[in-house]
């Protein structure tokens, strides 16, 4: 099953609730948040005020990607304020083992993602202990990126790794997604979708069903 996660990185923010529950209307079940620090990336979005007005406001599955610094300092407080799966960058996080065990014990999922440069290798020791593994497919940090094309080759190594022994675990991209290259995208294995500009930027609701419609 496929799923997508509309970013609201790219919502309009004077009217961020009225964004969020038209993607829920329209039939997305996941939510993307995605939280930078200034230091990991050069942007800083939103904490922790503005995701738990977020969460208030939505029933949806709160997908939280830590674009952080020392991302173990701040896991128990975003699943506190309703986090159902928290994602922590392998390059930002020295101790990447125990903030996984500490994520799963504290009744969220787990994930790792790793940016464009990174290879593969980085997550594969991780892989029984993860609920979802994100590759980046821009550079993280600005949305209305150009999807970087060499990542598809990326997402084929996790999928073909992760097919064997860990079937249950979800296989989600992040960066320059839209409906152009939603296809190529899905039979390299990618079953999460996460997308800003190609949901938020003109009808909402109708982008939202026409990825949808190809992700059946």
């Amino acid at each position: 099953m496929n799923y997508l996660s509309p970013s609201i990185l790219s919502a309009d923010f004077c009217n961020l609730g009225r964004d969020i529950k038209l993607v829920e209307e329209a039939g997305a079940p996941y939510l993307h948040i995605d939280i930078m620090d200034g230091m990991f990336v050069p942007s800083i979005s939103f904490g922790m005020p503005v995701f738990k007005c977020v969460k208030k406001c939505s029933g949806l599955f709160m997908d939280v990607h830590m674009m952080v610094e020392k991302p173990e300092r701040y896991v128990e407080e975003l699943i506190k304020l309703g986090a159902d799966c928290v994602t922590i960058h392998v390059e930002a996080c020295d101790c990447v083992e125990q903030t996984l065990k500490n994520i799963r014990a504290l009744g969220a999922k787990a994930g790792i993602a790793i940016n464009p440069e990174t290879p593969v290798s980085e997550v594969l020791p991780y892989l029984g202990m993860l609920d979802m593994v994100l590759v980046m497919t821009v550079h993280p940090g600005f949305g209305g990126q150009k999807y970087i094309a060499a990542c598809t080759d990326k997402i084929r190594q996790v999928r073909r790794a992760i097919n064997g022994q860990y079937p249950d675990v979800k296989l989600e991209i992040d960066g320059g997604v839209g409906l152009d290259n939603l296809t190529m995208n899905l039979e390299a294995g990618a079953d999460v979708i996460v997308a800003g500009s190609a949901v938020f930027n003109g009808d909402i609701t109708k982008n939202v069903k026409d990825f949808l419609q190809l992700m059946e």
